[in-house]
């Protein structure tokens, strides 16, 4: 039962005579719980529901277009708290923030609900058979983060005695035709090596209802006091993990016509390797993983570029990223000078002094960082960043200063371009839409 916070005015629940601060119990018949709920049942074009109102049961029938909004509003667009996470593994990046950040960056969620609404991914340690048994019969894809296949290292990896039991649901969703994107962080010395093939091994059993799966190396920060002992990755262990995630892609390729499985682009600029090809992606299903990023960008960018014509005079701007992507930014603004000679763009690998020099992403980097490293240098008009160093739809970094501050400090105007490579071109050139 979920308490209504408000009811849209003229919706069909309005309609029925349904009121703010009503609950509602059922759908259908079928108890309400969260949005999961709501959503599935809400769906029909016919519908009773039952709400309950001064201790009293109603019930109200509804006609409306199929998947149409009832109008019911909630307190929380859960419906109810956020689930966090149970376990404390021994890779989690927020065990490895800097103490003083605000308070919602120290939340560890692990809510199935938002791996269905939003995409999150999940352990299942939060799970039971009753929350496995909706999914199935919600026909709800999931994405899981696995990490590993083996039970008694899942457990150790992740500091819970159930992780391991839980793997069960792996197999049991996708043998009733769930379809299941995976994640694996990798961890040298832990999950790595045959631990890794062993893995792939094991939901390569379960496809092709696993969909997609990406193995992306461990994050490891300066902050790690009292933490387990991790190793970042080196050159020649980034390339022995390719080469056996590579192994797998062909048998995958031969029998089920896809690769399935991809490296995170850091794996391969750590191994210091060329970046794959568009194809070699495929549809970038794990994109959102860091898989394909870099190539997609480059591959946009090179097109925007065919199709550019140049109407302003000269601009001089600059780009600030990661070590990681310095040397592919580096390549597109060269590309950019040379078909536009009135162009000058200088760009500068900022390195992470806040999370530590282990830290290259670009989306890591905070604004202290950029003032630190920026003043005094040519930024010339516009100083470029991308969108993932700030908060989603604000401009507030990971240290709580905003574009704004930057914008003072550097004496520059500051312009944020999301990971494509048309937006940052235009960025580049300075055209505004």
């Amino acid at each position: 039962m979920v308490k209504i916070s408000s009811v849209d005015a003229g919706s069909p629940a309005a309609r029925a005579g349904i009121l703010d601060g009503d609950c509602l119990a059922s759908i259908g018949g079928n108890p309400v719980k969260d949005v999961l709920d709501y959503m599935f049942y809400a769906a029909e074009e016919s519908l009773e529901l039952e709400i309950i109102r001064g201790g009293e049961s109603l019930h109200f029938n509804i006609k409306k277009g199929e998947y149409d909004d009832l109008g019911l509003q909630f307190d929380t667009f859960l419906m109810d708290s956020k689930q966090s996470c149970r376990n404390k593994c021994v890779f989690c990046f927020i065990d490895q923030m800097p103490p003083g950040m605000r308070e919602t960056l120290y939340f560890k969620d692990d809510d199935a609900r938002l791996s269905f609404l939003q995409g999150n991914y999940v352990t299942l340690t939060n799970l039971e058979q009753s929350d496995i048994d909706r999914i199935i019969k919600m026909k709800l894809n999931i994405n899981v983060s696995v990490h590993t296949t083996n039970p008694e290292l899942r457990c150790k990896m992740m500091n819970n005695r159930f992780a391991g039991e839980k793997l069960k649901y792996i197999r049991q969703l996708a043998e009733n035709g769930i379809k299941l994107n995976c994640q694996i962080v990798c961890c040298p010395g832990l999950n790595d090596g045959e631990e890794l093939r062993r893995s792939l091994t094991d939901l390569g059993e379960l496809m092709p209802n696993i969909t997609s799966m990406a193995v992306v190396p461990v994050g490891l920060t300066k902050f790690r006091e009292g933490l387990y002992l991790l190793e970042g990755f080196t050159k020649e262990t980034a390339a022995e993990t390719i080469d056996i995630i590579e192994e797998f892609q062909a048998v995958f390729l031969e029998k089920f016509g896809t690769r399935t499985v991809f490296p995170s682009d850091e794996f391969f600029l750590i191994a210091e390797r060329e970046l794959p090809p568009v194809e070699y992606y495929e549809d970038f299903s794990q994109y959102e993983n860091g898989v394909g990023m870099l190539r997609s960008l480059i591959d946009e960018f090179e097109k925007a570029l065919d199709l550019a014509e140049w109407e302003g005079g000269e601009r001089h701007v600059s780009i600030a990223c990661g070590y990681a992507p310095y040397s592919t930014m580096q390549s597109l603004a060269k590309m950019a000078e040379e078909r536009f000679h009135q162009l000058k763009c200088n760009v500068y690998r900022i390195r992470n002094d806040f999370f530590g020099e282990t830290i290259t992403v670009t989306g890591l980097i905070t604004a202290q960082d950029l003032i630190a490293q920026l003043r005094g240098q040519e930024l010339g008009d516009e100083l470029l960043i991308s969108s993932a160093m700030l908060r989603r739809d604000s401009e507030q970094f990971l240290d709580d200063l905003t574009v704004s501050d930057v914008e003072r400090e550097l004496g520059v105007s500051v312009r944020a371009s999301d990971n494509d490579g048309y937006e940052l071109l235009d960025a580049i050139m300075g055209i505004t839409y």
